[in-house]
């Protein structure tokens, strides 16, 4: 699985104008199962951006992670991730998981996500949504499990 995680200080998502999801303070958090994940790849993911020290300390250093500060985090899908711009000027996305499949392990995660005790709030798999987002620091790390 891919992620591209972001510290925010506030979150929203959007479908059809509609707020579907909103957090404070934690993470944005775009997903991409990728061909080939399989079950074990969503608890990975949790488990490491869970602990993941890049909030700060009293100190201000980046020593505290999303459950030492109690934080939430939105999830919204994102197959685009999976982007291969080798060739051409069209990226293509055939590393993505097929949607079944991908749909299965984004959910997967926001539920590993929750079973931590982080407060999750998601976009609508598949949909066209618009995010909304005030980076703090900034701080966006790519990460692959």
């Amino acid at each position: 699985m891919r992620a591209l995680i972001q510290r925010v200080t506030e979150a929203a998502v959007r479908v059809d104008g509609e707020v579907i999801g909103k957090i404070g303070p934690g993470l944005l958090i775009l997903v991409c199962a990728m061909e080939g994940d399989d079950r074990a790849k969503p608890a990975a993911l949790a488990a490491k951006i869970s602990k993941l020290r890049i909030f700060p300390d009293d100190a201000g250093k980046m020593n505290r992670s999303l459950l030492d500060m109690d934080g939430a985090a939105l999830i919204v899908s994102q197959f685009t991730l999976a982007a291969d711009t080798s060739r051409g000027n069209r990226p293509g996305f055939s590393q993505a998981a097929k949607p079944d499949a991908g749909r299965a392990l984004f959910e997967a995660f926001v539920a590993e996500m929750g079973a931590l005790g982080i407060a999750t709030a998601t976009g609508a798999f598949g949909a066209d949504m618009a995010v909304s987002l005030v980076n703090d620091g900034p701080v966006t790390i790519w990460m692959d499990v």
